[in-house]
């Protein structure tokens, strides 16, 4: 599995159509000016929306290009492309800026991708979401995960600190405020060591650098107005160009304190314009904004109560948090000195990056827990047997993410099953809507089903380890009523919600139905306050179970069926098998119940496009890819017949001048201008050669010992060969004098250096032939001198010559040893 990181960042966010060409990124930033009307920008806002939506309404006010309403009442970006005039939707358009950077990833490492993470805002609905994964789809990419941008700063701010505290001591409490282009996002998290958990959340999705940037512009269209007498907001192209120098203007004031002049050529009616501003009077004009950033900064330390005291440091991250003003509202709310340790463009794409490795088989990563929350609170609504509607939240602002909740229901017909944002907390979306998941047919039988929240499922697994299926428990039924009883576990992945799980369930089917009559609750689980209450008489037993402690839900539904089983069992059949304790008296007691695993048909609708939607999208995007391929390679050849023509223009009268005949121009006279310069140089590489072997036979002819070794023969077959190149030297050399410059050479460069190969194979060889090693013989051994004097009148007697003699000849054995087998002399 190949991994890479995706980060929808809105400043870079950019599609230029021009002509048969797409570009994206900075390439197509820079065209904002030359060609507005088919340059996309800040598309991610409308994303998954209306073309209705209050927001989509306010942002069209912004908007260079046009917009218009699509047959299902969507959005459609409506540009020049392949000269006709096109309608993209936001989907395809964040579909495109994702192939470039998988292209860029591909190119950077030399590989496919397919797998990538992808940050949204945090205050993202689930259908935002789950447009932004169809987009990864129509891209060609599998999106492994959907995570919100602060989430990924703390990941990548908390994965590599080595000096966290450990699990049991009090957590270090960091806050991140990231304010970019377009919004500001703040997030109180707490970290122990290989753990991460966010406490509480804040945003405001229409505060960011783009909103100073206007109050700039604005500034400056009334200067011009004032002093020139040119109104640019009637013209689409001098607005542009004085928006990028109101941005341009916003950033020298962030590091400098002293007026900046302005200064713009003809921008509009052939007019020069001149202007400035100083740091004070940009503060004085953005006064309504700058208290806009105290809002959600506040807000996020009011949900969890926290005292300022108890906060370790605030990361400030996004370009826009290098205003000054904007780092001293930051400072007097937490009363903290800012920290800047992050990478304030990267550490979202960072964030990412790990985040794809963790969930990658391929890479050991650091193990390290992310919990995240819910922003929205999220209800369900069904209708009761009796036909009355119900509803219960099961999922509270803030609530963690991932989590599991249990719910009982009462059911024997179809059934069906709806999630919504509840109206407790303010939604930016106007549908509150999430989706609905129903089942066709049930049957006499009870169920035990998986339900799930329906964010995100396309991304994959909702989380590293699924959760088992629970064991199934004995039907339930109401006192006076045959419905059998329906679990569904309600749950919340890491990406902020869940998705309609389909597949194979399970089913209960008992022997005896009447034998379910006495039920029991459930015991209250968890921090939802109508958890564990009976609604309409048909749901009961909401039970919340930790996503980290999944393994031990199997056996919390074991003990759950044991309990219900027991307080169906009668006091007789207790007291019969106390008394007997034999199998005969079991059998009188209850009837043993059968279970069964079923395919149960659950079918869910949500606020995405359909697989043929996605399918269709792909291939246009694929064709698209194509094009783009085929323009960028004919433009690239293009682009090498005008740099070939500038240089042979230039060369004709110059260096290529004598070459050049009027039949032929071009490579051809290059070619000659080559050769007239390599073949001198070859040539006086072959007569180095010839000069040097020609030595070598003086030397021969000389007696010189080195070479009293060669043979005769092989000295003529020397002599025969430099006898035969210096004649081709010769005849070559002679031919292309008599020939003009203009002409063809008689022989190339390449041709006089293979035939050096050829002599140097032929004469190496012998003339480097090493001299043999003179024979060495052996040195001959002295037999020893006895110089001892022996005693007079001491004759020794033969035996005892015999035994000094092998004496010796043993301690001449171990003086002189004889030779091992590698250090024998061999003749």
């Amino acid at each position: 599995m190949f991994i890479s990181y995706i980060v929808l960042s809105f400043y870079r966010s950019v599609v230029s159509y021009s002509g048969p060409q797409r570009s994206q990124g900075q390439e197509a930033k820079s065209q904002m000016v030359t060609n507005p009307k088919n340059t996309v920008s800040q598309f991610k806002r409308f994303i998954g929306r209306k073309y209705k939506d209050p927001a989509v309404q306010e942002e069209l006010k912004r908007t260079p290009y046009n917009v218009v309403e699509t047959e299902n009442g969507g959005i459609g970006m409506q540009v020049q492309y392949q000269n006709e005039q096109e309608v993209f939707s936001p989907e395809q358009v964040t579909a495109t800026f994702l192939t470039k950077l998988k292209t860029t990833t591909e190119t950077a490492l030399n590989t496919k991708v397919i797998d990538c993470v992808i940050s949204v805002p945090q205050y993202f609905t689930d259908t935002e979401r789950r447009a932004v994964c169809n987009s990864a789809n129509i891209a060609g990419l599998n999106c492994l995960r959907v995570m919100n941008d602060t989430t990924a700063v703390a990941l990548a701010y908390g994965i590599y600190k080595q000096d966290l505290p450990t699990p049991e001591e009090k957590p270090r409490n960091v806050v991140f405020v990231d304010m970019g282009h377009s919004s500001l996002q703040v997030a109180i998290c707490a970290f122990n060591k290989g753990k991460l958990k966010v406490l509480s959340t804040a945003s405001d999705r229409s505060l960011g650098g783009r909103d100073f940037d206007r109050v700039i512009f604005e500034q400056l269209a009334k200067d011009f107005l004032d002093k020139y007498k040119i109104d640019v907001n009637s013209k689409l192209r001098a607005r542009q160009r004085v928006l990028v120098e109101a941005e341009k203007l916003k950033k020298q004031m962030s590091a400098n304190a002293t007026r900046i002049p302005v200064n713009m050529e003809s921008v509009m009616d052939d007019k020069d314009v001149r202007s400035g501003m100083q740091r004070s009077e940009f503060e004085a004009l953005a006064a309504d904004l700058l208290k806009r950033v105290e809002v959600p900064l506040k807000a996020a330390l009011d949900q969890i109560k926290i005292k300022l005291e108890d906060i370790f440091s605030v990361e400030i991250i996004g370009g826009s948090t290098r205003i000054p003003a904007v780092k001293e509202i930051i400072k007097s709310v937490f009363k903290k000195e800012l920290s800047t340790t992050l990478n304030q463009d990267e550490a979202v794409s960072r964030g990412c990056a790990l985040q794809c490795a963790i969930l990658s088989p391929t890479f050991r990563v650091r193990e390290f827990t992310v919990t995240d929350l819910t922003p929205y609170p999220i209800k369900l609504k069904w209708t009761s047997a009796k036909g009355e509607p119900g509803e219960m939240v099961v999922f509270k602002k803030n609530d963690e993410v991932p989590f599991t909740r249990m719910l009982t229901f009462f059911r024997s017909e179809a059934f069906s099953l709806e999630a919504f944002y509840s109206d407790e907390v303010p939604v930016p979306y106007p549908d509150s809507f999430i989706g609905k998941l129903f089942s066709l047919c049930v049957g006499d039988v009870a169920l035990l089903i998986s339900v799930c929240l329906w964010y995100i499922v396309l991304q994959g697994p909702l989380s590293s380890k699924l959760p088992p299926e629970p064991e199934p428990e004995e039907p339930k039924e109401e006192a006076g009523k045959e419905g059998k009883g329906v679990n569904g576990k309600e749950e919340v992945n890491k990406e902020g919600g869940g998705g309609g799980e389909e597949g194979a369930k399970m089913e209960t089917e008992p022997t005896t139905p009447n034998d379910t009559a006495g039920t029991e609750e459930q015991p209250k689980q968890g921090a939802a306050g109508q958890e564990g209450e009976e609604r309409n008489g048909d749901i009961r037993g909401a039970t919340r179970v930790s996503p980290f402690d999944v393994d031990n839900l199997e056996s919390r539904g074991m003990d759950m069926k044991q309990d219900e089983t027991d307080t169906s069992k009668t006091k007789d059949e207790e007291e019969g098998k106390k008394e007997n304790g034999d199998k005969e008296d079991g059998k009188k007691g209850k009837a043993k119940v059968k279970y069964s695993n079923r395919d149960l048909p659950i079918e869910s609708v949500v606020n995405e496009l359909t697989l043929p939607q996605l399918q269709l999208l792909y291939e246009k995007e694929m064709h698209m890819v194509a094009q783009d391929k085929l323009e960028r390679d004919r433009s690239h050849a293009k682009n090498n017949v005008e740099e070939y023509v500038y240089e042979m223009r230039e060369k004709m009268y110059g260096s290529l001048e004598i070459y050049i005949t009027e039949e032929k121009l071009g490579d051809p006279v290059v070619k000659r201008e080559q050769e007239a310069t390599e073949r001198p140089r070859a040539f006086d590489e072959l007569g180095q050669a010839l000069i040097l072997y020609r030595k070598f036979l003086t030397q021969y002819n000389d007696g010189d010992e080195k070479f009293s070794h060669i043979e005769k023969a092989d000295i003529e077959k020397v002599e025969r060969c430099l006898k035969e190149k210096e004649e081709w030297r010769d005849k070559k050399q002679n031919a292309q004098n008599q020939i003009p410059l203009t002409k063809d050479p008689v022989v190339l460069a390449s041709q006089v250096r293979t035939e050096l190969q050829n002599l140097i194979s032929t004469c190496d060889p012998i003339t480097k032939k090493p001299k043999p090693k003179p024979k060495e013989e052996p040195p001959k051994e002295e037999p020893p001198k006895d110089e001892t004097p022996k005693p007079e009148g001491d004759n020794p007697t033969p035996t005892d010559e015999k035994m000094e003699t092998e004496s010796t000849e043993a301690n001449k054995e171990e003086t002189n040893p004889p030779p091992q087998a590698d250090e024998m002399e061999v003749d």
